[in-house]
């Protein structure tokens, strides 16, 4: 290749000279162009010349490069067999070992997964059965549980009957209205604070079932009036009218059982409220709190009884709410009276004191002499020492020997 690119170079050298003569050609007279085609025919044989040895050198030096790159193309061919070789048998030993080496993962691990296996399965028909043993122990609690609520039901039952049967009868409805207002009244307020079945008029026989003390100054106390009632009658009607969805029927129901609040309310009125033996307003207790809520949700009934006849109606959850703020009064107005008496005994104490303050300082003043006695014996004793300070001091038991002294000193003061 190198040969060829001389050759074209010299051929352009050669086509540009000829293109120099034709120039010239048309410049120079007749008489140089022979002097140049002379000229031009040297430079062209001089040329082919050297054209001529530049190819033969060419030739040779591709001759001479020809051998080593056919030893280097054998050399590399062989070169590159021996590496395809190599790497086919790293290949298949890297394949080999590679396939051991999963081969041996896969054996461990499926022992393993065996292993895990046979654990799980352990500890699961292990968990299994603990868990069938405390459901079927839960079931069998759960079934006696059922069976004695079944028997208390029963029981409930029974004891429900016994209860309408009860409530059936007036006198026996109202007994245990009047049992659970006395055992609240017993609770809350002191001894004392309650009178059972009081008559609050002159000109007339009927008794108040309880009449609380109301806690104010003065000998004549007045007196809270509190009945009990338990309209049943009215009060089933309403549940079952609202259980049966008949709304018809629970409007009427409501209305009757307004209309018996109404004439109840009345009645405490008419018999119990008389001022000043009574204060101003008594109260309607209803011993239930279902009862209570059904009058509550009347609209605006609570508030007309109250007004027009000066009656209260409260329930289970709010009479112990009036009883303890009457309580409240009670101790007040105690306090109160024993407040002279406290007045009494701070001014005892205080001349107590008096005369306590002048026994101290006649004991201060004694204190004083035996301490100034004390010391002035002090003062002496390190006289008497200073002069006997020449002689030789005894050892202790050898002195309270020789002057009779007992130990006793010594003994207190350890």
């Amino acid at each position: 290749m190198s040969a060829g690119a001389g050759l074209t170079t010299v051929f352009a050298a050669l086509a540009a000279l000829a293109a120099v003569l034709t120039l010239l050609r048309g410049w120079r007279g007749a008489a140089r162009e022979e002097t140049l085609r002379l000229k031009l025919d040297q430079l062209l044989a001089g040329q082919q010349s050297a054209a001529e040895t530049i190819g033969l050198r060419l030739r040779e030096t591709e001759r001479a490069l020809t051998a080593p790159l056919g030893d280097l193309r054998a050399v590399l061919g062989q070169s590159q067999g021996d590496l395809r070789t190599a790497l086919a048998e790293g290949q298949d030993k890297t394949w080999r070992l590679m396939s051991e080496k999963l081969q041996e993962l896969r054996e461990g691990n499926e022992k393993k997964l065996g292993e895990i296996q046979a654990s799980v399965n352990e500890q699961l028909h292990a968990a299994v059965e603990a868990q069938m043993t405390v459901s079927f122990a839960r079931v069998t609690e759960q079934f006696a549980a059922v069976q004695k609520a079944i028997g208390d039901v029963q029981s409930v039952t029974a004891q429900i009957g016994d209860l309408r049967r009860l409530f059936s009868n007036v006198k026996a409805r109202g007994g245990w209205g009047e049992a659970q207002l006395q055992a609240m009244l017993d609770d809350i307020l002191p001894a004392g604070g309650y009178q059972m079945n009081v008559r609050m008029r002159d000109d007339s026989q009927e008794a108040v079932e309880f009449a609380v003390v109301m806690p104010m100054r003065g000998d004549v106390r007045p007196l809270l009036p509190i009945d009990a009632k338990f309209p049943t009658e009215d009060y089933e009607r309403l549940l079952a009218a609202a259980e049966m969805g008949d709304a018809e029927g629970e409007r009427a129901a409501r209305q009757g059982l307004a209309q018996r609040i109404r004439k109840e309310a009345e009645k405490i009125r008419d018999k119990y409220i008389v001022p000043p033996r009574s204060v101003e307003f008594a109260v309607l207790y209803l011993p239930s709190d279902g009862l209570f809520a059904e009058i509550a949700r009347i609209p605006g009934l609570i508030d007309e009884i109250s007004r027009l006849t000066r009656v209260v109606i409260l329930g289970p959850s709010l009479l112990p709410a009036l009883l303890r703020t009457i309580l409240l009064g009670h101790v007040t107005l105690a306090l109160e009276q024993k407040a002279d008496e406290v007045r009494h005994l701070l001014a005892a104490t205080r001349g107590e004191m008096v005369r306590m303050d002048a026994v101290l300082q006649r004991l201060a003043k004694q204190a004083s002499t035996m301490g100034n006695t004390i010391d002035e014996a002090r003062r002496r004793t390190r006289a008497v020492d200073r002069k006997l300070r020449g002689v030789e001091v005894l050892a202790p038991e050898a002195a309270r020997e020789a002057l009779g002294i007992e130990d006793s000193v010594e003994a207190e003061e350890g």
